[in-house]
């Protein structure tokens, strides 16, 4: 299966190059780093978990993206309430991430059995 055919795959992607675009204007380095890491990190794993061989590795790496998927949920809270995420960008980043993680709870279900 190739990870980019995966629509959690490709959510997590357009999530990550969003959350990249509006957090560059941010001169809190340090908070612009820990959340454009976390959102990539979503991504990025479901891809590594993906190219590999064994089901138990695949499932690794799609509960590091899940895993993440909360880190980035908790700093898009965050980001919030310090001024720094705009509302309407966490009214919308929010319930996505929450669904990436479904997503990823449901493609490692699939997975496994």
């Amino acid at each position: 299966m190739d990870f980019e055919k995966l629509m959690v795959w490709q959510r997590a992607k357009r999530l990550t190059v969003a959350v990249y675009e509006e957090m560059a204007p941010c001169r809190d380095l340090t908070f612009r780093s820990q959340i454009t890491r976390s959102a990539l990190s979503v991504p990025s794993n479901i891809a590594e978990g993906m190219e590999r061989f064994s089901i138990k590795e695949k499932c690794q790496f799609l509960w590091i993206a899940k895993a993440s998927c909360g880190e980035l949920r908790t700093q898009i809270m965050i980001g919030r309430e310090i001024g720094y995420i705009s509302d309407s960008f966490a009214a919308n980043w929010i319930p996505e991430s929450r669904e990436l993680s479904n997503m990823l709870c449901g493609l490692i279900k699939k997975i496994s059995n």
